[in-house]
């Protein structure tokens, strides 16, 4: 093995994080700092400098990126309208880039020769980490154990037996294995018998959101207000982006909303079966769009539509900090402009769609679209209308036998 005397470790204290602190420590002889992002797991932070020290860490910093998370990755993306497959929005695709710059800033602070993830050699992760690494320290080893011949861990039964023998707290156990990676917008939860696309997910998987059938027999309404795209209050109260997320996320998942159930296409060729909750999320992404189809014009929307998909496939890719994906932020910036209003949705039992909509910029004219009689639209206009647009239809014609 290559030599290497500091490494910066992406740390969560979940199973594999947790085995690579001693791993790191026996194959490379290194010193390892830990650096864990807090981008609203919660709970899952509690505990965690003592649980990094006692493996083998020599520091653990933890870093509050919650603020940038929602501002800079989330709500971008949200205002591209961008769904990887038309389900997943996109929750660890773009934390990830995230997670590593600030993890090689770290590696610079405290003079590190190495950085190291704990993602998968099956997985996307591993491309996300590290087409960051690349973008900004190539020069920086890469360590992903996953990947090393050394390794010696072939499943997430190895790396418990592993952990068990060296007394390294862990919260999984060979009778509940789901691998789970959670922040401020979503949940996702794979593994065990979710590998099976034939199973449905059982209730003990969901973690935020109550089923459908436990959510309220009343349906719930929830105001949200946008300027720019940008989501800035709730029934009337204006909210920073982190606690907008929050507050949305109680409510939706009270209401059974965003869970999604996707066998979805990996970067690295295989498909894989991903349990996903995104309760506030979901609710967003309904309303942006409603708002968005009253304020912006037919040839806009649908070209945005078209660059919402390639902007979802850059970040499930890994390619954040890439000059096509900050140019298509340029675009989609210019498109939000008049996207302000606000949008009334409605909440029950799982679903939740837009029931009412306005803006000073809505591009909806009663006048011209009602079935009722007008002065405005002449009818017999239509059709020299469709004679031309017809026209190509018209000169084949003779072509064509019935």
């Amino acid at each position: 093995m290559q030599k290497v005397k500091k490494v910066v470790l992406a740390y969560s204290g979940g199973l594999d994080t947790s085995v690579i602190i001693p791993w790191l420590k026996e194959n490379y002889g290194c010193e390892v700092i830990a650096m864990a992002a807090d981008v609203g797991q919660n709970e899952e932070l509690d505990g965690l400098e003592e649980k990094a020290l006692a493996t083998g860490a020599s520091k653990l910093y933890i870093e509050d990126l919650n603020k940038e998370f929602t501002e800079d990755f989330v709500f971008p993306t949200l205002m591209a309208g961008a769904v990887y497959e038309n389900r997943y929005l996109l929750g660890t695709a773009f934390a990830r880039p995230l997670i590593a710059k600030r993890q090689v800033e770290i590696a610079r602070k405290e003079g590190a020769d190495a950085v190291c993830h704990g993602a998968t050699g099956k997985g996307n992760d591993q491309v996300r980490f590290e087409l960051t690494y690349k973008a900004f320290a190539p020069d920086l080893k890469i360590i992903a154990p996953w990947r090393e011949p050394d390794w010696g861990i072939k499943s997430r039964e190895d790396a418990i037996e592993y952990a068990e023998a060296r007394n390294i707290p862990i919260a999984q156990s060979k009778a509940k294995i789901y691998s789970r990676d959670r922040n401020l917008w979503h949940i996702s939860h794979e593994g065990g018998e979710l590998e099976d696309p034939w199973n449905e997910p059982e209730e003990k998987v969901y973690t935020l959101t109550v089923s459908p059938e436990a959510a309220p027999d009343k349906a719930e309404y929830v105001e949200i207000d946008f300027e720019k795209g940008r989501p800035v209050a709730v029934n009337g109260t204006s909210y920073g982006a982190v606690e907008i997320v929050n507050v949305l996320n109680v409510i939706a998942a009270r209401n059974g909303v965003g869970r999604t159930d996707l066998v979805e296409n990996r970067l690295v060729g295989m498909k894989s079966r991903g349990v996903y909750e995104t309760p506030g999320g979901t609710v967003l992404y309904e309303a942006h769009e409603a708002l968005e189809m009253l304020t912006l014009d037919k040839d806009t929307l649908h070209y945005k539509q078209g660059v919402a998909l390639k902007y979802a496939e850059l970040v499930y890719n890994g390619k954040w900090y890439t000059t096509l994906r900050e140019s298509i932020d340029a675009f989609v910036a210019t498109t939000q402009e008049r996207v302000t209003g606000k949008v009334r949705v409605k909440l029950y039992k799982g679903n939740c769609g837009s029931v009412g909509i306005k803006s000073p910029y809505s591009l909806y004219d009663e006048d011209i679209a009602t079935f009722a009689e007008d002065e405005v639209y002449n009818q017999q206009d239509a059709e020299g209308f469709i004679n031309l647009f017809g026209l190509p239809e018209t000169v084949s014609a003779k072509f064509r036998k019935l």
